[in-house]
């Protein structure tokens, strides 16, 4: 039985990240989510015995298949916790623990990902937060907890952690909290995300930020 396996979860990625539009095109945004998946994916090669990435969308199960990765194909493309079960299922048996993380947390490779993974082997749950109170990552064992996702899910997956006795454990991380949504988020990867496939991807765009004091940190604009 292997150690641990990293779960990915990926809709589409036509179409998607619609927060960006009209400062990023439809086709520059798909684009970006597959710098930011591949970020992702390169980090936690290093870390973990597998990754799945679970999708209904058959350009995301290629493009996975194009970087190496395992694949599940999703049987019910209506909802993401569904989804998860469905790969938590597969994994079952397969692997003491599994890794439940986003495609859109580029900086990853930016915290202690290995002590994360270490720390794991002897807790029970381990959560990371995103902001606005969701959730970027869930370390467990499969199934230990039906997944929660949607609106302040980082509460919800605390709550449903505690009722099973799994003492959670809470790992802030700066990195790991940022999801790409918004053009400030980009700002984010300019300023921190050096050597990543997604900073050089903003940087063929001619994405430049600078700070400000306002009610934004960063101002993003393109070249």
């Amino acid at each position: 039985m292997d150690n641990i396996y990293a779960i990915i979860p990926v809709s589409k990625f036509k179409n998607a990240k619609t927060r960006l539009s009209p400062f990023l095109t439809e086709e520059e945004r798909e684009h970006l989510l597959k710098a930011m998946l591949h970020d992702v994916t390169d980090t936690l090669k290093k870390h973990v015995d597998k990754i799945f990435i679970i999708s209904a969308d058959e350009d995301v199960l290629n493009y996975a298949k194009s970087l190496k990765l395992d694949t599940i194909l999703e049987h019910d493309n209506s909802n993401l916790n569904k989804a998860l079960t469905q790969a938590m299922k597969y994994c079952k048996g397969k692997t003491r623990k599994i890794l439940i993380i986003p495609s859109d947390v580029p900086l990853i490779g930016k915290t202690n990902i290995k002590m994360l993974i270490d720390s794991s082997k002897k807790l029970d749950f381990i959560i990371v937060p995103s902001k606005g109170g969701g959730t970027n990552t869930i370390i467990m064992k499969p199934m230990a907890i039906r997944t929660k996702f949607g609106d302040f899910s980082y509460k919800e997956h605390i709550n449903a952690a505690d009722k099973k006795n799994l003492n959670p454990q809470v790992h802030d991380s700066l990195f790991m909290a940022l999801d790409v949504n918004t053009t400030e988020d980009l700002g984010e990867i300019m300023v921190h995300g050096e050597r990543t496939h997604t900073r050089q991807y903003l940087k063929e765009l001619k994405i430049n930020v600078e700070s400000i004091h306002g009610s934004e940190r960063l101002k993003v604009t393109r070249g």
